[in-house]
């Protein structure tokens, strides 16, 4: 699905990614973990198109991405789900989940309605569409985002599996909120026929999301494998972020 061959990312001389190789396959959730400003972020930027590496090479379908998105004829199916909702208040949660479709898709004005309201019963909010953003809660606003990543539009291919991006989709929501977006991610992964990679720092969401788990520090993955292992592996990094313990060789940023 998607293959980073030493790929680096620099910003001036500072690097964020030092030649990092990682392979997400077609199907598979994995959960990239690591403390702050490890470089998990700008894994998503690069993945969805946003900015391009310094060296190395990154492949979406073993296609080489040499282009940012918007300068792509036809660009992968990637869908990023931000940290912040991001949705448009002075649009409906119909225009805001139909978005797309209703700027690039030749699709008529009712098919669209009926995909978002199957967008939005698939994450339990149906008939809200006329609502607008500032009427929902945060949890629901999330929900929304969700649901825009579910949208599809059968004009593309649909032989390839898409990618779903997800930027820390549990952060500052209290437990019961989590485990509610945790299962979505699992949920909207299987509807979608996706591939999902999760950053997060949050041990709920690696257990209940994950089916890998790769752990990033000062960038570089410094360990990869299944939850099982997560939860059993001698690897000093693991061991450190999992216990929360202040020894061990990931040490806080210079301020």
């Amino acid at each position: 699905m998607a293959e980073m061959r030493g790929l680096t990312m620099r910003w001036g001389e500072r690097p964020v990614l030092d030649g990092v190789d990682l392979v997400l396959n077609p199907g598979e959730r994995l959960v990239v973990v690591g403390p702050s400003g490890a470089g998990k972020s700008t894994i998503l930027r690069l993945l969805a198109g946003l900015v391009l590496p310094t060296a190395g090479s990154l492949l979406i379908h073993g296609e080489p991405q040499a282009y940012l998105r918007l300068d792509q004829r036809q660009p992968p199916d990637v869908r990023l789900v931000f940290q912040n909702p991001a949705l448009l208040a002075s649009l409906t949660v119909r225009e805001n989940v139909g978005f797309l479709l209703y700027r690039f898709s030749r699709l008529s004005d009712a098919q669209i309605r009926e995909r978002v309201h199957a967008a939005l019963q698939a994450v339990g909010l149906a008939g809200i569409e006329e609502r607008m953003p500032g009427e929902l809660s945060g949890g629901m606003q999330k929900r929304v985002s969700f649901a825009r990543a579910l949208i599809d539009d059968p004009s593309r291919d649909g032989q390839r599996v898409p990618l779903l991006l997800f930027d820390e989709p549990t952060a500052g929501l209290d437990p019961v909120a989590c485990t509610r977006i945790e299962d979505l991610i699992v949920r909207t992964t299987r509807i979608a026929h996706a591939s999902t990679l999760v950053v997060s720092h949050v041990l709920s969401t690696i257990e209940r999301c994950a089916e890998r788990v790769a752990l990033l520090y000062d960038g570089r993955f410094r360990w990869t494998g299944s939850v099982a292992e997560f939860h059993e592996t001698p690897n000093p990094y693991v061991v450190q972020f999992r216990t929360g313990s202040l020894r061990g060789p990931m040490q806080p940023a210079e301020l």
